[in-house]
């Protein structure tokens, strides 16, 4: 789906956390970015894929991973979202699509048989210096930490 491909310096973003702060690429250099786009909020697998990393989190932490999650819901559902769950890592309101356009994970999908435009659920590693590592296309989201740790 993404025309990014492993190697490719990662696009530039900036966008709004659920608090309203302004979150750019620029804040983890020196770090390494788990930067996962996921369909919606309060979804069976998208709830599913972000409890996997945070029950994760201090050990991703302890690999020197940083995790931001994008989706194109609003501040006010990702709070919603993060109070529910206890998530530990922002997430961005990319509800212009934005980021998600930059990083080539918007596109037609089917589910139950009927076809519409939406997040492909996609995530991207990038590294100190802001180069692609990884992407992960084929997210499973029950063991997503999993898939991210063994590279």
């Amino acid at each position: 789906m993404t025309h990014l491909k492993e190697g490719d310096k990662a696009p530039n973003f900036s966008g709004v956390n659920q608090d309203g702060k302004t979150i750019e690429l620029k804040d983890f250099k020196g770090k390494k970015l788990v930067l996962y786009f996921y369909p919606k909020d309060n979804t069976p697998g998208c709830t599913t894929q972000a409890c996997n990393l945070r029950d994760n989190y201090k050990l991703l932490l302890k690999q020197g991973y940083e995790v931001l999650g994008v989706s194109p819901d609003t501040e006010k559902k990702h709070i919603n979202f993060i109070q529910k769950f206890d998530l530990p890592f922002d997430l961005l309101a990319d509800t212009e699509k934005e980021v998600i356009n930059a990083y080539g994970v918007w596109g037609p999908k089917k589910f139950m048989g009927r076809e519409f435009d939406g997040v492909h659920r996609s995530t991207f590693v990038i590294n100190e210096k802001g180069i692609i590592e990884e992407i992960i296309l084929k997210v499973k989201t029950k063991i997503h930490s999993e898939q991210i740790l063994e590279n």
